[in-house]
């Protein structure tokens, strides 16, 4: 994201040179910009193809999770920062977020690799996660998966799922089900080229529909089964991306295209006992949500 914001300021500069310099910037701030935007990188193991969420990261030895009670969760609050932040242990989905943030500089390999190594480490001691594993889980094809994290994120405090809604609402946990919703079963992304959708429905969801701004124009986006419509409310023809094609939408009209079937992907694993809480608490009583 730092990366971004400086790419962006050197752009503006681009766009508005004489505005830059009333506000001091000259050239040999603005290559500084370039050259340590150019400079940041993510960690990258090549012998697991991963990237690491920090330097050396993936080198660091194994969390217990087998050894660790369900009561000794959230580990912050019954182990030293000096064992947890040596280990193999991940609070919450930062690196799968970037992911998510920031997807062009991914391959979809990577995204698919990087979510199964971290979904096993993640233990989601913060109630901010489950929306972006969410999302994440949609895009790399663990639909059932996302559904059981948008559940939790939307239910954390409906259903107190993690016993202490009467200390206050989860605020951001709650607005993470449009997250859920939209950038995970819709797949909206902000790409270099404009707007991308990739909308996919969970065997639970027979229909999605929700309505963006972009640009000044209003759209509908409505995804039933194996189709999706958008449709343009206002505003002149809108190009965007659909599962990486590029379509145009017509003013005043819609545009419908079919959902690309999706490829079988291998499961993935959470720590023990820290799988989706609404997954949790539906097994504990036995039946459905």
């Amino acid at each position: 994201m730092a990366q971004r914001n400086l790419r962006g300021a050197v752009e503006a500069c681009d766009r508005h040179p004489e505005r830059a310099l009333e506000l001091g910037v000259d050239q040999e701030e603005i290559a500084r910009w370039r050259d340590a935007a150019k400079a940041m990188v993510i960690p990258y193991d090549e012998k697991l193809g991963v990237h690491a969420q920090s330097e050396g990261f993936t080198d660091h030895a194994p969390w217990d999770f087998a050894g660790t009670p369900t009561d000794k969760y959230p580990l912050m609050l019954h182990f030293p920062y000096f064992d947890i932040y040596r280990k193999q242990v991940v609070k919450q989905a930062d690196l799968v977020l970037a992911m998510q943030l920031c997807p062009e500089a991914f391959t979809a390999e990577e995204k698919a690799r990087n979510f199964a190594y971290y979904e096993r480490i993640t233990v989601r001691d913060s109630s901010l996660s489950a929306a972006t594993q969410a999302v994440l889980a949609a895009e790399t094809g663990h639909l059932a998966l996302a559904y059981d994290y948008l559940c939790e994120t939307a239910l954390l405090d409906l259903g107190d799922l993690a016993g202490n809604t009467e200390h206050g609402l989860h605020i951001a946990a709650l607005a993470g089900a449009w997250s859920g919703v939209v950038a995970g079963f819709g797949g909206l992304r902000h790409l270099e080229s404009g707007l991308a959708l990739a909308p996919r429905l969970p065997e639970a969801l027979s229909r999605i529909a929700f309505r963006l701004f972009w640009r000044g124009r209003r759209i509908l986006v409505e995804i039933t089964g194996d189709q999706v419509e958008y449709r343009l409310l206002d505003g002149a023809d809108l190009d965007l991306r659909h599962h990486g094609t590029l379509i145009t939408v017509p003013r005043d009209g819609s545009a419908i295209h079919p959902i690309p079937a999706l490829d079988p992907v291998d499961p993935v694993h959470q720590p023990p006992g820290r799988e989706p809480l609404a997954r949790r608490i539906t097994a504990a009583s036995g039946g459905s949500r």
